[in-house]
């Protein structure tokens, strides 16, 4: 482990030291002044909305020993003031942080573990951080910080660790091959490929190529697919012969495969089958969220776990305590007698097909929809959410609610084929989704919250809850 110093910083971003020591090490990074500690170093990142580099003194005053800085007006007496603390001058702070990263990161020969996909990648992250961290110390992305800020962060927050989960995001090409070349991944996970951000990319083909870019910044990389993915499926079958490729799946023949899989209203369990030459080695897996989807989470987890070496028996305790991120599948029981699902941080087509499944699946008095606009579909819209309304009907759900400028076409998708109008309602503002609910509610009634995150489904759910309690 080696900490960066002041010099490490100047001459990577070919900054000047305004005032301070050369030799000081910075060790812990914030680019928030309301979570300032003493000691941080301080980067002011300026965004198109915000400007970091207006509260350079604010982060000094709270503690900072060093902030990163550009295009700042200081005085004399400012010198003075803080002739104890350093402030470095950089051309651009962003393009700084990019290259401070990339430094950090080079200081450690570790197993650095990248995951993107469609949909899927906040708890695939996590499941796969819970495995590798029964053997390993590991560091690995906090929610879904994945953009070009979040994972320079989290890379300038290694210490000790012995390997680091990294998740990455994207909206549009070149995004990915990025965070790839800053993070130099050697185990590269790719969930799926689906319809996330298809407005942006045109195609489901390019978004493979946009989530391909995750190989980017790799040198000889593992990469690690959901083989059941027909576009992922298709490129591990050309590509097998020039790139060492691991596959996980239910129906097609991979090498990490789950059979005699039982599915429950908060669980799973399957048997796991991993073929290695000519071997074969199983397990009973038991995974503590219910839903086919978090089987396959469950699978690349494991896949990473044989590739670091790690016993199955810990594999499998990795993923029978691993906890979800927040709004990601969250359920609650109200003291009503009403189960939550809140489900509401993000959403694809992909995403409401699988969560639509899982809630159709559940024994409930009936089982209720809440469903928002899934956003950045661009001239697929109204095409994917007449889709989900088909999803709706096909999971026989009972009470379909929508709101939203693309929920109409769920809606009246929902209405054609054949779900009764009287059990299907669409309201323009979403305080009248509350108002409806709880009007309705009964005891043994499963709610499903789903939307994409600008639509803040999250937060009806949240005041349901609230709701009840009182």
């Amino acid at each position: 482990m080696r900490n960066l110093k002041v010099s490490d910083i100047i001459e990577i971003t070919d900054g000047k030291l305004v005032c301070g020591n050369p030799n000081y090490e910075c060790c812990k990074f914030s680019k928030d002044t309301r979570d300032i500690n003493k000691g941080d170093t301080y980067i002011a990142i300026k965004g198109q909305n915000f400007d970091g580099n207006l509260f350079w003194k604010q982060a000094l005053e709270k503690g900072a020993d060093c902030v990163i800085v550009s295009s700042i007006q200081y005085k004399e007496q400012d010198l003075h003031t803080f002739k104890d603390k350093n402030i470095i001058l950089v051309e651009d702070t962003l393009e700084a942080l990019y290259k401070i990263a990339s430094l950090k990161r080079s200081f450690y020969n570790i197993p650095v573990i990248a995951v993107t996909g469609s949909v899927g990648k906040t708890s695939t992250k996590d499941i796969i951080a819970n495995v590798v961290s029964q053997k390993y110390k590991t560091l690995k992305t906090i929610g879904n910080q994945n953009n070009d800020i979040g994972l320079p962060f989290t890379i300038l927050n290694l210490k000790d660790e012995e390997v680091m989960v990294l998740e990455m995001g994207m909206n549009h090409f070149g995004e990915i091959s990025l965070l790839s070349n800053i993070a130099k991944p050697n185990i590269c996970v790719i969930t799926n490929i689906g319809t996330s951000h298809i407005g942006n990319l045109g195609s489901r083909e390019n978004i493979l190529k946009a989530k391909l870019e995750i190989l980017d910044g790799a040198d000889d990389p593992i990469i690690i697919i959901n083989n059941d993915n027909d576009l992922l499926h298709e490129w591990q079958n050309e590509y097998k012969d020039k790139y060492n490729i691991v596959t996980y799946g239910i129906e097609q023949s991979s090498k990490i495969r789950a059979t005699n899989i039982e599915l429950k209203e908060e669980s799973s369990k399957f048997n796991c089958e991993i073929f290695n030459k000519n071997t074969l080695e199983e397990g009973i897996v038991n995974v503590p969220v219910g839903g086919e989807h978090f089987i396959y989470n469950a699978l690349s987890a494991i896949a990473v776990g044989k590739v670091l070496d790690i016993e199955i028996s810990r594999i499998v305790k990795g993923i029978e305590t691993f906890e979800l991120t927040k709004k990601r599948m969250d359920i609650s029981n109200l003291k009503n007698g009403v189960k939550i699902i809140n489900d509401a941080y993000n959403a694809s087509f992909e995403a409401m097909q699988a969560s639509l499944k899982y809630l159709g699946e559940l024994k409930a008095n009936r089982k209720i929809a809440v469903l928002g606009d899934m956003l950045e579909l661009g001239d697929y819209s109204q095409k994917l959410h007449e889709q989900v309304g088909e999803e709706v009907v096909k999971n026989k759900i009972d009470i379909l609610i929508g709101s939203g400028e693309y929920a109409k076409y769920i809606i009246q998708s929902a209405k054609e084929n054949g779900m009764p109008e009287n059990m299907v309602y669409y309201f323009e503002d979403t305080k009248e989704i509350i108002e409806y609910l709880n009007k309705i509610m009964k005891q043994g009634d499963i709610i499903l919250f789903k939307a994409s995150h600008g639509m803040k489904f999250y937060e009806l759910a949240e005041k349901i809850q609230e709701e009840s309690e009182n």
